[in-house]
């Protein structure tokens, strides 16, 4: 029996979590897509900063070739001359450069594969990232979509299928106003056209006019 309600424990702990992290799914997608954009731009600046060092490589190496070839040329010079000491020490300096000229040819030509299969795995991670952030923000109207339309929780905004109940109930408040409305002019029959005959001027007048007013004040004038 022990066991059994263990098993239930971590069942439920289970269901609790993938429960969490399906509430939460647009959200841990959101910090995911932010840590791996940073991460993406921290590859952009290392891969930057190799190419760099291998542009300053290439300068260190055409100096090294420049000071060997110049060198050459002086040697050749001196032994014309006769200086054979001079021509045995720039000799000496000479086979440094070009072991240094090797050194570096080397290292350019590891460092050069080195930074072509960084630069195809940072292509391959601007690719999946702009894949990641289209991906997103298709997510994300999915899901303020599939908001609307399940019944909200506590605090939250109100469903398409309220609103439209919501809606459906004030028309049918509308419609009874204007039906009472109808039923009332129903129940004074011939009111409406009374009152357009007036307007037309065709019978008395309902309501006293000053014309009217004035007229009588001046029978009255006379009459005194």
């Amino acid at each position: 029996m022990f066991k059994l309600v263990r098993i239930l424990a971590r069942g439920a702990t289970a269901r609790a979590s993938e429960e969490f992290l399906d509430r939460n799914a647009l959200l841990i997608l959101d910090q995911q897509v932010r840590e791996t954009r940073a991460s993406l731009e921290r590859s952009r600046r290392a891969l930057a900063a190799a190419v760099a060092a291998d542009l300053a490589e290439g300068r260190k190496l055409a100096e090294v070739e420049a000071r060997a070839a110049d060198l050459e040329t002086r040697a050749v010079a001196a032994l014309s001359g006769g200086r054979e000491d001079l021509a045995r020490e720039a000799a000496q300096a000479i086979a440094e450069l070009e072991s240094e000229r090797d050194a570096i040819r080397a290292a350019r030509s590891r460092y050069e594969t080195e930074v072509v299969r960084i630069r195809s795995l940072v292509a391959d991670a601007n690719r999946r990232q702009a894949e990641l952030e289209r991906g997103r923000r298709t997510a994300a109207a999915a899901e303020a979509v599939r908001r609307m339309r399940v019944n909200p929780g506590p605090g939250e905004l109100a469903t398409l299928s309220e609103a439209e109940s919501t809606l459906e109930r004030l028309r049918e408040l509308q419609q009874e106003a204007a039906d009472t409305e109808a039923a009332l002019s129903e129940a004074d029959p011939g009111a409406d056209i009374a009152e357009r005959m007036e307007r037309e001027g065709f019978g008395p007048h309902s309501n006293t006019s000053a014309d009217a007013v004035l007229d009588r004040l001046r029978r009255r004038a006379e009459a005194a």
